[in-house]
């Protein structure tokens, strides 16, 4: 119920916009914004819910409501962002790559996660240890995303049944012949502190490896407010290396928001999340490279989802308003 509770109020939240201007003696000078979630939230969320509760966004002059999503929330956020009627959303960038190809300018502004934390969940008395191993199963996934095609292009999957993925756990918990999607940092070790047995299989171990958490905008609000777009950037990165360098209050902030989540589980999602987050050698801390997106794009071309030519890497992302690091 809780679930269903955070989608609808994240809906009706970015419905009315921004809300109201604000208290009594707020100064004129603070800019509004809305940033809508690409899922309940969780610990990939965590540096953007680290710089609200550390007054990161306050900081820099900017009073960003935070919306929750839910599934279908992926889809969602980058429709609203199409329509003007918020000004920042959190994605991947195959979404990104997507929703270029049909016509929509998002643009990537920082990246969090430089490995997508992706993963299919089996259980270990299966004896699967690649993902190619996959056979006679039910597989809960997203079938139509990327990844999901991916795979399909890419594995065997001899007797494997894909069923939509509900965000849930409680179906593996019952049934032996059963894997589902995930993130490696959240759904085995809720699994696991259900009684499961869990074991995480990689999706980037077929080569698949988008960026995650991104913070996105359009070409439209980067054009009409790159202030605001600097702002949200720098208390974004500000936000990102405090959670990642002391998770606990933050992760406590997660937890009134998603209860599903225990305590227990957002500190071991922070820590293992940790190094997908780091950077590169040579690359600020939450930039991207033009390769990346180069090989991404051209492997979206590959399983026909987005027609050839018709995305460009430099356009997907911009490193304009993260400064000097």
């Amino acid at each position: 119920m809780l679930r269903q509770i955070l989608c609808v109020c994240g809906i009706l939240l970015v419905m009315v916009g921004c809300g109201e201007q604000g208290s009594e003696g707020q100064q004129s000078s603070v800019r509004n914004a809305t940033l809508a979630l690409n899922w309940y939230p969780e610990m990939e969320h965590g540096g953007f819910l680290a710089a609200e509760v550390a007054g990161e966004f306050e900081r820099n002059g900017v009073d960003v409501e935070i919306v929750p999503g839910g599934p279908g929330a992926p889809q969602f956020v980058i429709a609203e962002l199409q329509a003007g009627r918020i000004e920042f959303a959190v994605s991947d960038a195959d979404n990104v790559v997507k929703a270029r190809a049909a016509g929509v300018p998002v643009v990537a502004l920082l990246a969090p996660l430089q490995d997508s934390p992706r993963c299919i969940m089996v259980h270990r008395a299966s004896g699967f240890t690649r993902l190619e191993d996959l056979k006679d199963i039910e597989l809960a996934i997203s079938e139509s995303r990327p990844f999901a095609l991916w795979m399909k292009k890419k594995l065997p999957l001899s007797g494997v049944t894909m069923v939509p993925f509900n965000g849930s756990v409680g179906e593996f918990l019952i049934k032996p012949a059963y894997a589902q999607q995930g993130y490696v940092f959240s759904e085995p070790f809720v699994a696991k502190e259900k009684g499961s047995d869990p074991e995480a299989l990689m999706v980037s171990a077929t080569g698949f490896n988008p960026y995650a958490s991104l913070l996105v905008t359009t070409e439209a609000v980067i054009r009409e407010q790159p202030e605001l777009v600097r702002s949200v950037v720098q208390a974004s990165l500000a936000g990102w290396r405090g959670y990642l360098a002391d998770s606990e209050q933050t992760n406590a902030y997660i937890h009134t928001l998603n209860s599903e989540l225990s305590m227990e589980a957002l500190r071991f999602g922070a820590t293992a999340m940790s190094p997908l987050c780091r950077t590169p050698e040579g690359l600020g801390f939450c930039e991207m490279t033009v390769d990346r997106w180069r090989t991404l794009i051209s492997q979206i071309e590959e399983i026909g989802d987005i027609p050839a030519g018709s995305v460009k890497a430099e356009e997907c992302f911009t490193h304009a308003f993260l400064g000097s690091q």
